[in-house]
């Protein structure tokens, strides 16, 4: 201490900081903000936790020695604590990226980033906002009461309501739409345009009476319109071309998180869902993590219709074969030499051997693919659209004109127009899915055997958006997430259709509960 005779402030040598860095586009700038996007998924955040925490999707403890101390069965059993290393991951996630929005914004609003030739500072300072309301969107939907904060000038923040989250994100996303830009194309792909937008407040809307326990039906199917009658998107007549590897260019897809093996890695399906000999399949560089562990719930597979495309496209089913199509692929572990074949049962959700369960085969894995995924997620597709205006009229007393629209999205998935077609009566009907708890590969006790509103559409959306991230908030909006067992899952109660703010930002501010 006596031989400093100066200021303590720091002069940074090596590191770029906000002070020594001179913005030079505004895109390369706001681009932190969607590159963020790319962390929620992980087999430890958003992406799984809405999958395996729901009726569809289960990572359970295997011979490969998968486990990692129980913390991808607690989501399953739906015994999830504060602790928990996903919910932290997802926390930190979804306020990065809030943070980073405030933080662009701000500069945007400053002159610190310079505006392209003929763009107005409304038009990006929108996006961003329009981008902060999507992480708003992912907090209201998974935690409830939360931070709400919009500047980088705060002090530790107060939790505001779930009320008050849903009010902002309205709010922002009406105030922002008309400054959005129209394009679609690859000048705006994984960025918020005003369809983006759009189908961002559908989804708020969609799920209004969860968030404030008053409905949206009608507000939701006027966002849907607005999109379906702007003709910028269209269904894609086969439902792979959706997941390809190269799928930026698809007319389908409304807003995607985009990724790339070399410049923006972070989607590894794969590296979890597949076995290790599943290498072999695909000649792939990277490894597949043992014998796999995510894999579909068998009451969720049976729901399909044999005659449905959609199954062999979205899992992994029977014997595996090498990419010359003829050389079995064998097992390793419980299944040790015997030709690896993967068979639609689990002895339960805790532990299964390693050929129980269907794979994930959605997402195409290309030859010589390596650890990280070049397809970009479909977060917002337009199928998605068409099947929310139908829920809205199926909710609202309009069910034949809904099935008009369901069985527009089902057509491609079925060779014949009668196996396709479906009516709003049946639309109206209970769930195909056989809930109950499971005990050495068989329902022991039925638990809640009510009928579920509207369950055979509940299906149909399980059906189309299988491994997209969409089914525990489908679950929750349709009743079954709080009421209904599934393999080892038996319900929790009201309780755990949110979680429960993560112990560690709980001890970092002392205003949170």
């Amino acid at each position: 201490m006596g031989s400093c005779d100066n200021s303590l402030d720091e002069i940074v040598y090596s590191d770029v900081t906000e002070q020594n860095y001179t913005y030079q586009s505004a895109t390369a700038a706001m681009g932190i903000v969607y590159a963020n996007m790319r962390t929620l998924f992980g087999h430890t955040n958003f992406y799984m936790v809405q999958e395996t925490t729901s009726d569809e999707l289960v990572m359970p403890a295997n011979p490969s020695g998968w486990d990692d101390g129980g913390i991808f069965r607690r989501l399953h059993l739906h015994t999830w604590n504060s602790e928990n290393p996903q919910l932290l991951n997802m926390w930190n996630a979804f306020y990065q990226g809030v943070i980073n929005s405030n933080r662009v914004i701000e500069q945007l609003n400053s002159g610190r980033i310079p505006l392209p030739d003929g763009i107005a500072v409304e038009a990006l300072t929108g996006e961003m906002r329009a981008a902060r309301a999507f992480f708003f969107w992912l907090i209201c939907d998974n935690f409830g009461d939360a931070p709400l904060f919009t500047t980088t000038e705060t002090d530790l923040p107060d939790k505001a309501p779930r009320r008050a989250l849903y009010d902002f994100i309205v709010e922002e996303l009406t105030a922002v739409i008309p400054s959005l830009s129209e394009e679609t194309g690859a000048a705006m792909h994984g960025r918020f345009n005003k369809w983006a937008a759009k189908a961002l407040l559908a989804n708020v809307y969609l799920n209004a009476e969860v968030y404030t326990g008053e409905a949206q039906w009608n507000a939701c199917l006027s966002i849907c319109d607005e999109i379906i009658q702007s003709n910028a998107y269209q269904l894609e007549t086969n439902y792979r071309n959706i997941f390809t590897t190269q799928n930026e260019n698809s007319k389908e897809i409304i807003f995607a998180v985009p990724f790339d093996e070399n410049r923006g890695g972070g989607f590894f399906v794969h590296m979890f869902s597949w076995h290790a000999a599943l290498r072999d399949k695909r000649d792939m560089q990277a490894t597949p993590w043992g014998s796999g562990s995510a894999v579909g719930i068998p009451q969720f597979v049976d729901t399909y219709a044999l005659e449905d495309k959609r199954l062999a496209d979205s899992w992994l089913i029977g014997p595996q074969y090498a990419l010359d199509g003829t050389t079995p692929l064998l097992g390793s572990y419980d299944k040790a030499g015997e030709h690896l074949t993967f068979t639609n049962s689990l002895p339960n959700g805790n532990f299964a051997g390693e050929s129980e369960g269907y794979r994930q085969n959605k997402f195409d894995i290309k030859i010589n693919a390596r650890f990280d995924l070049s397809n970009d997620f479909p977060f917002f597709r337009y199928a998605q659209i068409l099947l929310m205006k139908a829920e809205c009229l199926l909710r609202t007393g309009n069910a034949d004109e809904a099935a008009l629209l369901v069985t527009e999205v089902r057509k491609r998935s079925f060779d014949s127009e009668t196996d396709a077609r479906v009516t709003g009566f049946e639309l109206n009907a209970d769930t195909r899915y056989q809930y109950g708890y499971i005990e050495n590969y068989s329902i022991v006790e039925p638990g809640d055997t009510a009928p579920v509103p509207y369950g055979a559409f509940m299906d149909e959306l399980g059906w189309e958006f299988a491994w997209e991230a969409q089914r525990r908030r489908d679950n929750i909006r349709f009743g079954t997430f709080m009421t209904k067992s599934w393999l080892s899952h038996r319900p929790q109660g009201e309780s755990r259709s949110v979680f429960m703010i993560p112990q560690v930002a709980v001890n970092a501010n002392p205003k949170l509960q």
